[in-house]
C-alpha cells in the first residue's frame, strides 16, 4: 500500500515511544540460547522482532506471550534440526541466526525479498563461520544460504567490520557456546561500534563473559559457557523515535515523547544532540523529550557512524535548515535494505530537496522555505526511507505519495498511527 502525506503545519500531542527493536531481537536470542525460562517485558512488535520470534520457535524455543511480555524456554546450545528458516527481510536476524544455525547439521535460509535483503552481502560472516568449521553454500555471499555445521571449533578467527557490525555480533553470540576458547580479531575498520556495545551489554546481562579490548577490535571468549535464564525489560527505541522527533522539529509543534532514557547506549540517542545543535527548542528529562518546534532550523555537521539508524531522519530535518549540512562517515548506509545514500537522495531530489552525495557523505543544502513536493516517490522497500520521506512531506508545498509505505512495519508498524495522533495528514491508499 501507498501513503499520501499532505503538508501539515502543526503537530501536537503526547506519545509513548516504541520499544527498542535492537534490544528486543537480542533479548529474544539470548533467551532462546539459555537453558531454562526467561521473560522479556515490553518487547517490540515489528516485522524484525516477529521474524526472530518465528525463527527461534522453529529452532526449538517455547514461546508464550501476552500484552506486556514474552516468556521463552530456550534450547541452549542444541537447536532443533530444522531444514529451512525464513527471516523475512530482517538482516540482523539473518546474520545472528546464521551463526546459531552453525550449531545444527544443515539449515537453509530462504530468499523471500530478492529486491532487498536478497541483494545484501554476507561474505564476511560466511568467511568467519568457515574458519570455525562450518560448510556454507551461497550465491556470491547472498541468499539463499545453506549452512552445514554441528561440529564447530573455537580458536582464532577474524571478521571484517567495515561493512556491518552485525557479523561481529553474530560471532559474539555464538562463540561462548563452543567447546574451545575463541579469539576474535576485527579486520579493517569496525562500523557502528556503539551497536556492538549493545550486543556486549545484553550478553553480559545473560551471564556470559566476553573480554573485549577497549577499542572493540579484539575479543577473548572462554568456551563451554551457558546463557542464563533471566528477566529483561526492553527500553524505548531511539531509531524509530528519531523520525517522530525530526517531524516535530520541522513543523510548528508541541510534541512529547516518553520512555527514552537519557543514559541509553543506543547511538541514535544522538538525535537529541543534533536537534539541539540545529536550534530546535527541546527538553530531555526523566526519559521524556518535549519539542516545541518553530521551523527555525540551523545547519549541522555530524559523524553519523554512531547513530546510523537516525541519519536519514536527521537529513530530512536538514532539508529545511538554514545553510549547508554535512553527514559524514556514513558509508555503511549503502549496505542496508537499500542504498540509503543514492536511493534516498534520488527520492529527496524528486521532492525538491537540494542534496549531494559522496561515497561516505550526505550533503544537504537547506531550503527553509520548504520543498515543492507534488510527486510520487519510491521508498525502495526500506522502513527508514519511508519514515524520513514522510518528514519531508510534512513541509512540502504539495502532497507526496510514498509507494509501498506498508514496509514501515519492519520496525515501526504504528508509525503512521502515531503521526496521525499528532495531527499529521497522512492517508493510506491502494
Amino acid at each position: 500500500m501507498d501513503v499520501i502525506v499532505t503538508p501539515t503545519p502543526k503537530l501536537q500531542g503526547d506519545l509513548q515511544a516504541l520499544s527498542s527493536k535492537n534490544y528486543t531481537t537480542r533479548y529474544l536470542l539470548v533467551a532462546a540460547l539459555a537453558e531454562g525460562t526467561s521473560t522479556v517485558y515490553y518487547p517490540a512488535h515489528s516485522e524484525d522482532s516477529d521474524a526472530m520470534r518465528r525463527c527461534i520457535r522453529d529452532l526449538g524455543a517455547t514461546i508464550e506471550e501476552d500484552d506486556e511480555k514474552i516468556v521463552i524456554t530456550g534450547f541452549g546450545n542444541h537447536p532443533s534440526n530444522v531444514k529451512q528458516l525464513d527471516v523475512g527481510n530482517a538482516g540482523a536476524v539473518l546474520r545472528f541466526l546464521m551463526a546459531i544455525a552453525s550449531l545444527s547439521p544443515e539449515v537453509t535460509f530462504i530468499n523471500r525479498y530478492p529486491d532487498s535483503l536478497g541483494k545484501r552481502p554476507h561474505d564476511d560472516l560466511i568467511d568467519s563461520l568457515q574458519q570455525l568449521g562450518a560448510t556454507i553454500e551461497h550465491r556470491e555471499g547472498k541468499l539463499p544460504i545453506t549452512i552445514r555445521g554441528g561440529n564447530l571449533k573455537g580458536g582464532k578467527i577474524t571478521v571484517s567490520g567495515n561493512i556491518s557490525s552485525q557479523f561481529l555480533s553474530a560471532l559474539l553470540f555464538l562463540t561462548p557456546l563452543l567447546e574451545e576458547d575463541s579469539e576474535i580479531e576485527v579486520l579493517h575498520d569496525l562500523k557502528s561500534k556503539i551497536v556492538i556495545g549493545q550486543t556486549l551489554e545484553v550478553i553480559e546481562q545473560a551471564g556470559v563473559v566476553i573480554h573485549a579490548s577497549e577499542d572493540l577490535m579484539h575479543y577473548r571468549i572462554p568456551g563451554r559457557q551457558k546463557y542464563e535464564a533471566k528477566t529483561y525489560r526492553v527500553q524505548g527505541d531511539y531509531p524509530g523515535s528519531a523520525a517522530v522527533l525530526a517531524a516535530a522539529a520541522v513543523t510548528e509543534s508541541d510534541v512529547t515523547l516518553r520512555g527514552l532514557s537519557e543514559t541509553s547506549k543506543q547511538g541514535e540517542r544522538a538525535i537529541v544532540d543534533v536537534l539541539r545543535m540545529m536550534n530546535v527548542p527541546l527538553t530531555h528529562e526523566d526519559s521524556v523529550i518535549r519539542i516545541q518546534g518553530n521551523k527555525q532550523l540551523k545547519a549541522v555537521e555530524f559523524d553519523g557512524d554512531a547513530a546510523t539508524d537516525a541519519v536519514l531522519a536527521m537529513v530530512a530535518a536538514a532539508v529545511f535548515a538554514e545553510g549547508t549540512s554535512r553527514f559524514y562517515n556514513v558509508e555503511n548506509l549503502r549496505y542496508k535494505e537499500c542504498d540509503r545514500i543514492t536511493d534516498y537522495l534520488n527520492e529527496l531530489r524528486k521532492a525538491g530537496a537540494k542534496v549531494e552525495e559522496r561515497q561516505a557523505e550526505i550533503i544537504v543544502h537547506g531550503r527553509p522555505e520548504g520543498v515543492e513536493g507534488g510527486v510520487e516517490i519510491d521508498a525502495h522497500y526500506d522502513h527508514r526511507v519511508i519514515m524520513a520521506l514522510t518528514i519531508v512531506g510534512l513541509r512540502s508545498k504539495q502532497p507526496i505519495r510514498i509507494r509501498d509505505a506498508h514496509h514501515v512495519a519492519k520496525s515501526y508498524p504504528i508509525y503512521f498511527d502515531h503521526l496521525k495522533a499528532l495531527g499529521a495528514q497522512v492517508e493510506w491508499v491502494e
